[in-house]
């Protein structure tokens, strides 16, 4: 083992020892490490940028090292001995190497491991459909990945499925329980994310993952999908549900609109919204949830281009498989788990928390 990696394995393994989710590198400054959400330094000597360049360059995968020579960022998995895989984001600023990890837990979560509590039963109700999409949203390190994994999990457990997954890299290695997986990373199973897009509908999947919805193509494609009896997951960078509607609305230009919304309408089955808020004793994050489960009335909401109405149907209460985030954070702070102050600090609508807080709710 070179001197460059052991370093960079000690600094893994104290993070991982520590319960740190990301380990953020740059040149000529000691390893950070995310606890909890917040960033700390490690007690350790500056790492140098040619000692975060060597790295790398050592074990970037053939296949990518042209696009980090090239384009001077690239994307990749790292497995650590006796510590864990992680999935790394090399990349240069102001001419220095500085890279981003994250750590891969080796066991795929379950709905408990995660603190979903109430929010399971909903989730459940999604990972039973028959085909459609099903969109796990939020910022980056909202835990978009872990929760769309215990889904999966769950699948696993109770369905007998063939499920193919279009990972850069792969997150969550799955082990075959009543459910058949085939986890293909990009650049090493296959060279292009397009071209595991084009073939995946040939390989007679019940359930296709998509690592991440980033284009129209990839939209298409999961459309399609939909429509042939497949049921999509994927996440998308986007913070509520109206966003993340907002969002796939942006993949088609003007003059398809009224496709489009025909297109959404009948192939959504639902977005899960995530945010991860500090926990009261301060120690960790629960995540807080906005769900919206495409019924009837929503799906004729979006054929009719009535988008804006949707929220209130999330905020009203009556139905206990969609729900705001505002309902969920007053669920927590009821519980015990988060206070009032962070509650309000993460609700996207405070003042309307505040009246919840109070016992004045939105009439159906």
């Amino acid at each position: 083992m070179t001197p460059h990696t052991e370093m960079f394995n000690d600094l893994l393994k104290l993070a991982v020892d520590s319960g740190a989710s990301d380990i953020v590198v740059k040149s000529n400054k000691p390893g950070y490490v995310r606890l909890a959400g917040h960033l700390k330094p490690v007690d350790m000597e500056p790492i140098t940028c040619p000692e975060a360049q060597a790295f790398v360059d050592e074990h970037v995968p053939k296949v990518f090292k042209a696009r980090w020579d090239d384009e001077g960022q690239v994307d990749f998995a790292y497995a650590a001995d006796n510590v864990g895989r992680f999935r790394v984001n090399a990349f240069h600023q102001r001419g220095l190497v500085s890279i981003v990890m994250r750590h891969i837990k080796s066991r795929v979560p379950t709905f408990d491991d995660l603190g979903l509590g109430q929010t399971a039963d909903a989730l459940i109700k999604l990972a039973q459909a028959k085909d459609g999409i099903l969109l796990v949203c939020g910022a980056t390190g909202s835990g978009k990945s872990s929760t769309m994994a215990a889904m999966l999990n769950w699948i696993n457990t109770n369905l007998d499925k063939h499920i193919v997954t279009i990972e850069d890299p792969i997150e969550y290695t799955f082990q075959d329980d009543m459910s058949l997986f085939q986890q293909r990373e990009i650049g090493l199973d296959v060279p292009s994310f397009e071209l595991a897009i084009k073939s995946v509908l040939r390989q007679n999947p019940d359930i296709i993952l998509i690592g991440e919805m980033r284009d129209k193509e990839t939209f298409e494609t999961a459309i399609s999908a939909a429509e042939t009896g497949h049921l999509v997951f994927s996440t998308m960078h986007a913070a509520t549900v109206a966003q993340s509607l907002t969002r796939l609305f942006e993949f088609f230009p003007p003059e398809q609109m009224e496709q489009a919304r025909r297109q959404i309408a009948g192939s959504l089955r639902g977005f899960i919204c995530q945010k991860l808020i500090p926990t009261i004793e301060g120690t960790g994050r629960v995540p807080a949830n906005e769900i919206l489960t495409a019924d009837a009335v929503i799906k004729n909401l979006i054929l009719e281009g009535q988008n804006e109405r949707i929220q209130g149907q999330l905020e009203n209460g009556s139905d206990s498989n969609s729900f705001s985030f505002n309902r969920d954070i007053y669920r927590l702070i009821k519980a015990g788990k988060i206070s009032k102050g962070e509650g309000l600090r993460y609700s996207p609508n405070p003042q309307a928390l505040e009246m919840n807080l109070k016992g004045i709710f939105m009439k159906s």
